[in-house]
């Protein structure tokens, strides 16, 4: 085991390349984790595209520098790869506001319901669902049902909310919600618009709906990404985490990028869970080939079906 003093001298870039061809590894990392995790993944995207990558990599080792429910989604998609999260304490507010439990009871009381679950959520929730989503592909999904059957969406309300509004679909909600995307102050937002009156509001679904009603454009994290490049306006306020503006400024380089503020004079705007992998525990996760992502199979089972059936759908 290293001491602080020799951490301290080891360049964990150098470090972090020399373990991914020792392992045979592919880094996997969210648009909201730091910039330097970012940059030395080997693909960085959303939940949807990070899934479609666990399971069509070769790789030997899957290093998931996001939270915990994406690592198991990727230990689901290839129960025999050695799958490795930097910390363990990443979890997701959304994941926690769904207790297996209370999920359980809740698709009893309702059985003729369809159940279309939310990716942020525990493999265990996952197991009790019909079908999985994300933000970019649930609106698609939600079409595919037949309108005589009724849908039960968890765990995010501010997400189906909006995909009742885009689908005209009534759905049963789930009480649940992301700490970050409900921090957007609306006040401030309308201040900051006032100071840059050309700058376009951009919001992922997750944020309330009264952040939504000022967004000239609503998208998954990855159709924001693709928003500023392909649209005209120069400057946009964008309401989600501040992690992807790393990825924007790639893009659009000579465009202006505001990050929307929060109610409070905080980070807020910042993921906290995904905000506690490091470089330093990126590399040592993949030297000690630990923390690992274990499942037992009978689980694995039950999660992999409604995953599948969101990649069919998708």
């Amino acid at each position: 085991m290293l001491d602080q003093s020799e951490i301290v001298e080891i360049n964990f870039e150098d470090e972090i390349r020399n373990l991914k061809k020792e392992l045979n590894a592919v880094i996997l990392a969210h648009y909201y984790q730091e910039s330097e995790i970012q940059d030395i993944a080997d693909f960085v995207g959303d939940s949807l595209e990070l899934a479609r990558r666990a399971k069509s990599t070769k790789a030997d080792v899957i290093v998931f520098a996001g939270v915990h429910f994406m690592a198991e989604t990727a230990k689901i998609l290839n129960p025999d790869k050695l799958v490795l999260l930097p910390d363990l304490e990443a979890g997701c507010s959304l994941a926690t506001s769904c207790p297996t439990p209370q999920f359980k009871a809740f698709r009893e009381q309702h059985p003729d319901h369809v159940s279309i679950t939310y990716i942020n959520c525990t493999a265990e929730v996952k197991a009790l669902s019909d079908i999985i989503c994300t933000s970019s592909n649930a609106e698609k999904i939600i079409r595919q049902i037949p309108e005589a059957k009724p849908i039960l969406f968890a765990p995010d309300r501010n997400l189906g909310r909006y995909l009742v509004k885009k689908t005209g679909r009534e759905m049963l909600l789930w009480d649940g919600s992301c700490i970050v995307h409900e921090t957007f102050s609306e006040r401030k937002l309308i201040d900051l618009k006032l100071e840059h009156p050309n700058a376009k509001i951009i919001a992922h679904p997750e944020c309330e709906e009264i952040v939504l009603n000022r967004a000239d454009f609503i998208g998954s994290t990855s159709k924001l990404l693709k928003y500023v490049q392909e649209d005209p306006a120069n400057e946009f306020i964008v309401a989600t985490e501040s992690g992807i503006l790393h990825q924007m400024k790639k893009f659009v380089p000579n465009k202006s990028l505001i990050p929307a503020p929060p109610e409070e004079n905080c980070s807020c705007n910042e993921c906290p869970y995904m905000k506690l992998n490091t470089m330093q525990k990126l590399y040592l996760c993949m030297k000690n080939r630990e923390p690992q992502i274990k499942m037992n199979k009978q689980l694995i089972a039950g999660a992999l079906k409604p995953i599948e059936r969101m990649l069919e759908m998708s």
